[in-house]
């Protein structure tokens, strides 16, 4: 044990989903950005294979035994799943941890406080097993999203895990097979502003995923060739007569959703990209998602025209929805902006791109 560490500390990113939201289930490409508030995991070994967990920011604990078969005790039992899956995968523990969780993401809120949780929590382990692996971003982003997704039955997609492991802005390609490109574009200050409205991301992902994916299937029963990635908005039309009016305006949704993300990208692969249009774009995507998925509330409608008063240069709802986070890109006035949100009953944050999970200096005490 002399050549392991005893002691780590690692931090991890929330993230916001700048173009794509609702797409990375139906394997459609998504732009993310990690974001400056993060997660992190302190902790050493013990001298017994217990791990105890503190949460004190939600005045909580959680202990198990690595000398006993891992049983679920909750739903979304994240720290056991997380410990489950490294197992699966070969790593091994000789010691269990006492481990303290602090975090500045805003929780049920739609900036992946959960996806970062999970991302620090693996790849505090992995560094920690008897293996003292640094697992790689991609590896890393994929042990999480089969702890966090694939172990639960979830209906979320793979966007959380790569945003807040790899850090920065990235695009992300499902299909026809998983493709990750970092785009180096530099953007300016977003303003971050938390309903506090709760939300119920399951429902919501399974009853939007639910209703484009019927729509796809019955359009596919129709032309062997239809499919989400390829068909052309202005051909989408000829669909309608075998569509209800609500499946028709999903689907509509959904492929202006995606050919705005093709845009954002184009734009944001450039040296200089245009941070107004970038903006533009980033509320047109809200447009969308406010009136044909009807994942927006009424405080979120203010918080964002609110930031749009204020001289922000674009704004959307962030996350599933039904409550959680908006954001406004606002690389100027963003202290004016970050105010307007709080009069409108929002709790703000001024946020920047950030680096991925990372291991922080201890503090010497």
């Amino acid at each position: 044990m002399s050549d392991k560490l005893n002691e780590l500390k690692i931090s991890t990113p929330g993230r916001v989903c700048l173009f794509g939201e609702h797409q990375d289930y139906l394997q459609l490409p998504v732009v993310a950005c990690a974001i400056s508030l993060r997660i992190s995991v302190e902790g050493h070994r013990r001298n017994d294979m217990m791990i105890k967990v503190q949460l004190p920011d939600i005045a909580d604990e959680e202990s198990f035994s690595l000398d006993e078969p891992i049983v679920y005790n909750k739903e979304r039992d994240y720290l056991k799943s997380s410990v489950k899956v490294l197992m699966r995968h070969g790593f091994t523990f000789s010691s269990g941890f006492d481990c303290t969780v602090h975090g500045q993401i805003p929780i049920n809120a739609g900036t992946s406080s959960s996806s970062a949780l999970i991302v620090t929590w693996i790849n505090f382990l992995a560094r920690m097993s008897d293996q003292s692996q640094i697992l790689s971003d991609e590896k890393l982003a994929w042990l999480a999203y089969e702890a966090e997704v694939l172990e639960f039955s979830e209906p979320g997609g793979m966007m959380d895990q790569y945003s807040t492991s790899i850090g920065g802005i990235i695009a992300i390609d499902f299909f026809p097979e998983l493709k990750v490109t970092r785009l180096n574009t530099e953007l300016k200050t977003f303003v971050l502003g938390n309903s506090q409205q709760p939300k119920d991301t399951k429902y919501i992902l399974s009853h939007v995923k639910d209703q484009i994916l019927a729509v796809d299937k019955i359009l596919k029963k129709i032309d062997n060739n239809f499919s989400l990635h390829s068909v052309k908005y202005d051909n989408i039309a000829s669909y309608s007569k075998y569509l209800t009016k609500s499946q028709y305006q999903i689907l509509e949704g959904t492929i202006k959703n995606r050919d705005i993300t093709v845009i954002a990208r184009r734009e944001l692969l450039k040296k200089n990209p245009d941070h107004k249009m970038i903006g533009e774009l980033l509320t047109e995507h809200h447009i969308v998602l406010r009136d044909v998925l009807d994942i927006s509330t009424p405080k979120i409608e203010r918080m964002i025209k609110a930031a749009l008063d204020a001289g922000a240069y674009g704004a959307k709802i962030n996350g599933s929805g039904g409550g959680g986070c908006m954001f406004a890109y606002a690389p100027e006035n963003f202290e004016k902006v970050k105010e307007a949100i709080e009069l409108a009953g929002g709790q703000a944050f001024i946020i920047l791109p950030d680096t991925g999970s990372r291991e922080e200096i201890l503090e010497v005490v």
